[in-house]
């Protein structure tokens, strides 16, 4: 099926009268999404590669598998949304409670793992977390482009 190009007033049209399931028919790589309520939407395998999403609210919605690279996450609320399976590289997680409760794999937990260990804190607690965490975190698919992390004493 042929994507429509995506005009962001039907789309919302198609939101306010609860056709959801409608967004399918839409192209929504580069869509303007920003504000957008979204809430339980059944969003997966869409195509949301840079999709400005910043405000949406996807609280509970179902982006397993998503394509969501490049998209504009800032403030996007994610509350208990499925991302399992979704691709978020060159992304970004909401870092207030709309990122909180959200269902992830463990390729995404170990692309968060390997972000938290790259960071530099000198404090002993972060750094007995840090290193214990390590194994988990250099398993990240991305670890030979970005390199392994070593313990830090």
């Amino acid at each position: 099926m042929e994507l429509k190009p995506f005009d962001r007033n039907k789309v919302f049209k198609l939101i306010e009268n609860e056709n959801i399931t409608k967004l399918r028919e839409y192209d929504l790589q580069y869509a303007d999404l920003h504000n957008i309520d979204l809430r339980g939407a059944d969003l997966h395998n869409i195509d949301l590669r840079v999709a400005d999403l910043h405000n949406a609210d996807l609280r509970g919605a179902d982006l397993h598998n998503a394509d969501l690279r490049e998209a504009e996450l800032w403030r996007a609320d994610l509350r208990r949304a499925d991302l399992g399976g979704a691709d978020i590289d060159f992304s970004c997680l909401p870092l207030w409670c709309g990122g909180l409760h959200i269902k992830i794999d463990v390729r995404i937990a170990r692309q968060i793992a390997y972000h938290l260990c790259s960071m530099q804190c000198d404090d002993p607690e972060f750094l007995a977390v840090r290193n214990a965490t390590l194994p988990f975190a250099n398993k990240f698919h991305r670890v030979e482009e970005c390199g392994r992390l070593v313990e830090v004493e």
